[in-house]
């Protein structure tokens, strides 16, 4: 529809007016949003020191460095280069570089070309044709696509990294799990030994009409007991020898000594410094960043758009005779505006704020679970010291109580009862404190793990 005169210019005007109002409500909405970015580096900033204080800790920056063993340093290394859920993690972080690509490449005009022929009843056509295509960005909506991409990779990067940090985390966690079942079946086949040369004196006591059947069978009831929990321990550390394995990408069970080795205590400084080197929180501070880089893009789609395009044509009888050898030109330029799209706009900046809120809150939660983590370490470390030290207490107490039951027996002054049940207390108590030993060196695994302790790797992907 064509208007002229004033009716013209009252459209122009009204059109010019529709325009500026719209410019005035995305910058007007775009600058009251709220920054969560900034938000979120407050509230890590709050946590100003940890609850506990520790003693003999060791100040590191790598979590192979708890363990000092060249041989589970190795393991790590073959982790990180075979375990089939790390790989997939590694593709991800490939895929999203892709898809940076894929947004990078809407800033590059776009050139098509095009070959066709026609024939009609009297003669046949060919043309070809060289379009091509661009569009200003002039609000800087592309740019902010490719930022918000680069801020996905650094929350993939942060994620493989973290990853990685979990998967030696488990491969020393598992090294410590066989240490400690290969030292409970050691307590349990002393026991099992113990009990049998029970049972045997009892048998020949029995013989000599000096003891009673209930003594034998109460003797026999305990070693049978044993000898099940014997079985179940090696099973358990026959199957944490394969799970070893599993986590370096084969089935092949790994064999591992029985001593326990020596566990640093990481020194956790102060908690803006240490939460911020968790790959989890770098993770999901990313994900606010490009949350809302994307929303800038969905308020950015409500203005007009510029775009250029140029084409060369060439129509002739022959296909080398349309090779662009006396093309057509043309350049056009197009300026187009959203007027009315059913709310979709508006709806799609409404759920990419909302996303925002949501990756907002997510860091959240993640901040509160770390804190939490590495006061709980920090606790279980106090209190694991003492548990060990009264079980030491308690088993050198055992031992000398069992002694005394021993030769009391021989002397007839106590009966097995008294006696089995004071040799079962000694290996119980043995049992609990390695049990104990082991609990507190993998709580300084979990404690360097929440301090952000990570393993570094080159590009061949080998762990340092």
């Amino acid at each position: 529809m064509a208007y002229s005169g004033p009716l013209r210019y009252s459209v122009l005007a009204l059109r010019y007016s529709m325009l500026a109002l719209t410019l005035a409500a995305v910058t007007g909405c775009s600058n009251t949003a709220i920054n969560y970015e900034q938000s979120a580096d407050t509230t890590r900033k709050e946590k100003t020191h940890w609850q506990y204080q520790q003693q003999d800790a060791v100040d590191i920056t790598q979590l192979t460095e708890l363990i000092s063993i060249p041989e589970l340093t190795s393991l790590v290394e073959q982790a990180i280069l075979q375990n089939p859920s790390l790989q997939q993690t590694a593709i991800s972080l490939q895929i999203a570089y892709a898809q940076r690509g894929v947004a990078a490449s809407d800033q590059i005009p776009q050139i098509n070309g095009g070959f066709n022929a026609e024939r009609d009843e009297n003669d046949t056509s060919y043309k070809t044709d060289i379009s091509v295509s661009w569009e200003l960005d002039i609000w800087q909506k592309l740019s902010d696509e490719v930022a918000a991409a680069d801020m996905d990779i650094k929350s993939s990067e942060a994620t493989y990294q973290g990853a990685q940090d979990a998967l030696a985390a488990n491969i020393m966690r598992n090294w410590l799990q066989i240490n400690l079942q290969q030292q409970l079946i050691t307590i349990e086949t002393s026991r099992l030994a113990v009990l049998e040369n029970n049972e045997n004196f009892i048998l020949s006591r029995y013989r000599s009409g000096l003891g009673a059947l209930e003594e034998l069978d109460n003797a026999r009831t305990s070693s049978a007991q044993t000898r099940a929990t014997l079985a179940e321990q090696q099973e358990t550390l026959a199957k944490n020898q394969r799970n070893l394995g599993l986590l370096l990408g084969h089935t092949t069970a790994i064999e591992v000594g029985s001593d326990f080795p020596n566990v640093l205590q990481a020194l956790a400084g102060l908690p803006e410094q240490n939460l911020g080197r968790r790959p989890d929180l770098q993770a999901a501070y990313a994900d606010i960043s490009a949350a809302q880089y994307r929303t800038d893009v969905a308020y950015k789609a409500l203005l007009p758009s510029i775009s250029l395009s140029a084409s060369l044509t060439d129509i002739a009888n022959s296909p080398s005779e349309s090779l662009l050898t006396s093309p057509a030109w043309s350049l056009l330029g197009q300026l187009t505006a959203p007027i009315f799209q059913g709310g979709k706009l508006r709806s799609q900046i409404e759920i990419a704020e909302l996303t925002t809120e949501q990756t907002y809150w997510a860091y959240q939660e993640t901040l509160l679970t770390a804190v939490n983590e590495v006061e709980n370490a920090l606790g279980q470390e106090l209190s694991l010291k003492r548990q060990q030290q009264h079980l030491n207490d308690a088993l050198t107490s055992a031992k000398r109580s069992e002694a005394n039951y021993q030769t009391k027996y021989r002397q007839g002054l106590v009966d097995i009862l008294d006696l089995l049940s004071v040799q079962q207390q000694t290996f119980d108590l043995q049992s609990q404190l390695t049990q104990a030993t082991y609990n507190r060196l993998v709580n300084r695994i979990d404690l360097g793990l929440a301090l952000g302790l990570g393993i570094t790797t080159d590009n061949a992907g080998e762990a340092s």
